[in-house]
C-alpha cells in the first residue's frame, strides 16, 4: 500500500478492512493469519479491492485453499509469469538434453516473458493467454512455430501445478491449427524426381542420405545417428537406438522411437554400394572402418561424421538445380521425407498401426498428424464402393 494508511474492520468480516486513498476513494482489503505446513505463522493480505464483496470472496478463496492444504497456492497467489519461469528454469534445466535446455531458454527470454511476464501466473486466464501470446506469435510465426512456443508454456505451467502452486493447467486444451505442414510433402512422381536430381548432382553420401530418409521415414536426427552396427544387410532391417545432432548422441526422441523395421532391396542395394565407398574412403585418409563403432553417414571431405546441417544446405542445393533445370515440384524440409513417407503408404492402404510402429510414432499420433490424408482414402473408399456396385450392376444386366 506503500504509505500507512488507517484500516477500518468491516462489518462482515474481523479480517476485511477498507481505508482511503488520498483523493478521498474507498478500498477494501483482506488480512488472513494462518500457519502453513511446516506450522509457521503467516498472513497473507491483498488490496485494492473496490468493493467490499470482492475482498470478501478472495478472502473466502484463500481459506478454501488452506482447508484443502493448498498452502503454496496462498502463499504463491501474487507471483507473475516471470519470477515463476525464472525459478522453473534454475531449477530443472540441469535435467534437460542441451537442446532442449537451449530452446527453453531462448523462447522464455524472447517469446514468455516479454509477451505474458507480467501477468500473475494464478489469475492467467485462457482468454487473456489465447489474445496475449497466442494470437501475437501467429503474427509473427508460422503455425509450427506457435504450436512450438505453445508447447514450451504448457511444459513450464504442467511444472507450476505438479508444484502445487497453481492448481490446474488451463491452456492443454488450446491446439494450434497447423495447416502449413499438410503440403509438407512430395507426391510418388514428385519424390523420383527429387531422387534423380539428387542422384545425378550429389556426392554418394547426400544421395544415399535422402534416399534412406525418403524410404524410411526416419527423422533426420534418427539417420545421422544410425551406425554400421544398426544396419543388417542381410536381414534387410535398420534399427534407431539414438539421434544425433550438433551437441552429440543422445537417446531417441520417445520410447516409441526405439526400433527395428525392414527395408526393401533399393535401400539394401544402395546402403551395399556406399558401404564399399564408405571403406575406401576411410581407407584413403588412412583409416579402417569399424562397423561397430562408426556412422553410416561421411564426409567425403576426411571421412568425418557428417554434419548435422548437411541437409539443410542439401536441399536448397538441390531446389537450385531443380531451378536451373525448369523443373517444378512442391518445396519441402528434410522433414517434409517423413511425412511424404507415411503420406504414401497411407493412400496405399496401409494400416496405422504397421505405420506408427515404422516411423516410431503412435497410431493416435499418426491419426492427429496425417487426419487430411485419411480422409482423402475414406472419400476414395466411398467413390470406390460406388463404382464396385455399378460395375456389379452392369455384369449383371448383360
Amino acid at each position: 500500500m506503500g504509505t500507512v494508511r488507517k484500516l477500518h474492520k468491516s462489518n462482515k468480516d474481523n479480517e476485511v478492512y477498507y481505508y482511503y486513498l488520498k483523493n478521498g476513494e474507498k478500498r477494501w482489503m483482506y488480512r488472513h493469519k494462518y500457519y502453513d505446513v511446516l506450522g509457521k505463522r503467516k498472513e497473507k493480505k491483498e488490496s485494492s479491492f473496490k468493493t467490499e464483496k470482492e475482498a470478501l470472496k478472495a478472502l473466502l478463496e484463500v481459506k478454501a485453499s488452506l482447508l484443502n492444504d493448498q498452502s503454496k497456492q496462498v502463499e504463491y497467489n501474487q507471483m507473475t509469469v516471470s519470477q515463476w519461469l525464472d525459478i522453473w528454469y534454475e531449477t530443472y534445466n540441469s535435467g534437460w538434453e542441451v537442446t532442449s535446455r537451449l530452446q527453453r531458454k531462448n523462447a522464455i527470454k524472447h517469446q514468455m516473458k516479454p509477451l505474458l511476464g507480467k501477468f500473475k501466473l494464478s489469475k492467467l486466464d485462457r482468454t487473456t493467454y489465447v489474445r496475449e501470446y497466442i494470437n501475437k506469435l501467429s503474427k509473427k510465426y508460422k503455425p509450427s512455430t506457435v504450436a512450438l512456443f505453445h508447447r514450451l508454456f504448457k511444459i513450464a505451467i504442467n511444472a507450476a501445478v505438479e508444484d502445487e502452486i497453481i492448481p490446474r493447467n488451463r491452456f492443454n486444451k488450446i491446439s494450434i491449427e497447423q495447416e502449413e505442414e499438410l503440403d509438407n510433402f512430395l507426391t510418388s512422381d514428385e519424390l523420383n524426381i527429387l531422387l534423380d536430381v539428387t542422384k545425378k548432382h550429389e556426392n554418394i553420401t547426400n544421395y544415399t542420405f535422402i534416399l534412406l530418409l525418403a524410404y524410411t521415414g526416419l527423422r533426420k536426427g534418427e539417420a545421422l545417428g544410425l551406425k554400421w552396427k544398426n544396419i543388417n544387410l542381410k536381414e534387410k532391417t535398420v534399427t534407431v537406438e539414438r539421434t544425433r545432432d550438433r551437441y552429440g548422441d543422445r537417446p531417441p526422441k520417445t520410447k516409441n522411437s526405439y526400433r527395428t523395421f525392414p527395408i526393401d532391396d533399393i535401400v539394401v542395394n544402395q546402403l551395399q554400394v556406399y558401404q564399399k565407398w564408405c571403406i575406401e574412403t576411410k581407407f584413403a585418409y588412412g583409416m579402417k572402418l569399424d562397423k561397430k563403432k562408426d556412422y553410416v553417414f561421411i564426409s567425403y571431405q576426411g571421412g568425418t561424421p557428417m554434419g548435422a546441417n548437411t541437409s539443410k544446405y542439401l536441399f536448397e542445393r538441390i531446389y537450385k538445380q531443380l531451378e536451373k533445370d525448369n523443373i517444378h515440384i512442391k518445396r519441402i524440409t528434410p522433414h517434409g521425407l517423413r511425412h511424404t513417407h507415411a503420406t504414401i503408404l497411407i493412400n496405399m492402404g496401409i494400416p496405422p498401426k504397421t505405420i506408427a510402429d515404422r516411423l516410431g510414432n503412435t497410431v493416435e499420433m499418426i491419426y492427429n498428424v496425417y487426419s487430411h490424408s485419411f480422409k482423402e482414402l475414406e472419400d476414395k473408399a466411398v467413390v470406390a464402393f460406388s463404382e464396385s456396385l455399378a460395375s456389379g450392376a452392369k455384369i449383371g444386366a448383360n
